[in-house]
């Protein structure tokens, strides 16, 4: 009887261990990842929702996080049915994909990144002694002054034509900086923005003579650099790699990110224009968990610590931005000193100076 009696007691523990672990896993499941949401997002944020650590900390809120990339202004041509959130990276296809989905306002904002100009050292030192930028003494960054650049541009001038050009075989040619292409990519259209802004007189684009008067100029900026990449980060990668052409224009975020993961970057020197313009990265929600999503991406202290890693500025404080890339100050221009925010036109306005920029009557 007591050896049954063990038996039996043996086959009730192993049951209760069996229900405890099965419980166990009910009560993990409930509190990990329970909703998987799906969204389309611009490429330049790929690396963040990929993170392992991103990853783990939306499955600790309960969240699983699929996306596809596009092109910012392409969003707005795909057919977004079945997704639960858009992530553009600027406002401005974001209002016109709410206004298509009538998404409710106000649009999740969790975090931004100025534009800024990447430039090989020589070539940053021509601009320099030629009137065009300056450098922060034994730093790897320094400032575009904008109009002389504009004025540079609508001459046709040449890097042969610029002093102490001639001592770097790859300055050839005429002087322009490489973007992406305004029609589908957000910083693109943002570059026609900040320039058309300085071109403008320092006013916005807002009327149909303020395109006409600059279309001229924004012609000449998009013409002169061919076929364009579809997004910032293609153009990035090829200018970190040696390819392409010696300026090109490029997310803050892109390069905080890599010099956050200690990459190396060569001679890089970047240079912020002394008027930019914000890429203000907006979620337009398409369901409730897609707006859920989009208040926890700006409102987690462990969220918004992840989007510092890869370069973006968080909302609402620039402190975190400042003490995370302490390290990389030589690079960075943390408190963005001497850079004027220039105001975006209208989405209607700006898809007619892309047009035109390309050429289309």
């Amino acid at each position: 009887m007591r050896r049954i009696a063990g038996i039996v007691l043996a086959v009730l523990l192993i049951g209760g261990v069996v229900a405890a672990v099965v419980a166990g896993r009910d009560n993990g499941d409930r509190s990990t990842a329970t909703k998987t949401v799906r969204g389309v997002i611009g490429s330049e944020k790929a690396e963040f929702f990929a993170d392992p650590d991103v990853v783990k900390a939306l499955a600790a809120k309960g969240y699983t996080v699929r996306t596809e990339t596009s092109g910012s202004w392409a969003m707005e041509g795909l057919d977004l049915e079945g997704y639960d959130f858009a992530f553009p990276s600027s406002q401005a296809p974001a209002d016109e994909l709410a206004a298509k989905y009538k998404a409710r306002q106000p649009l999740p904002r969790p975090f931004y990144s100025p534009l800024v100009v990447v430039a090989h050292r020589n070539a940053a030192e021509v601009l320099a002694a030629n009137g065009l930028a300056t450098l922060d003494k034994g730093q790897h960054r320094g400032t575009l002054k904008m109009a002389a650049y504009l004025d540079a541009a609508d001459a046709d001038r040449t890097w042969q034509q610029l002093k102490g050009a001639d001592k770097y075989g790859e300055l050839t040619g005429t002087l322009y900086i490489a973007s992406t292409d305004p029609e589908s990519s957000s910083s693109g259209a943002l570059y026609l923005a900040a320039t058309s802004y300085v071109g403008n007189g320092g006013r916005v684009v807002a009327s149909e003579a303020d395109v006409r008067r600059t279309a001229p100029l924004m012609r000449k900026l998009v013409s002169v650099q061919g076929a364009q990449q579809p997004s910032s980060d293609a153009a990035f990668r090829d200018f970190v790699s040696g390819a392409g052409n010696p300026l090109v224009l490029v997310y803050e975020s892109q390069i905080a990110a890599l010099l956050g993961n200690r990459e190396s970057v060569g001679d890089l020197t970047v240079l912020y224009p002394d008027t930019t313009a914000n890429s203000d990265h907006t979620v337009v929600p398409l369901t409730e968990e897609g707006r859920s999503l989009g208040q926890l991406l700006s409102d987690d202290p462990v969220l918004r610590k992840l989007a510092v890693r890869h370069g973006f500025r968080p909302q609402g404080d620039a402190a975190e931005f400042v003490a995370a890339t302490a390290a990389h100050a030589a690079y960075l221009n943390q408190t963005l000193t001497g850079v004027r925010q220039a105001p975006v036109p209208t989405s209607k306005v700006l898809h007619e100076m892309a047009r035109r920029a390309r050429g289309q009557s």
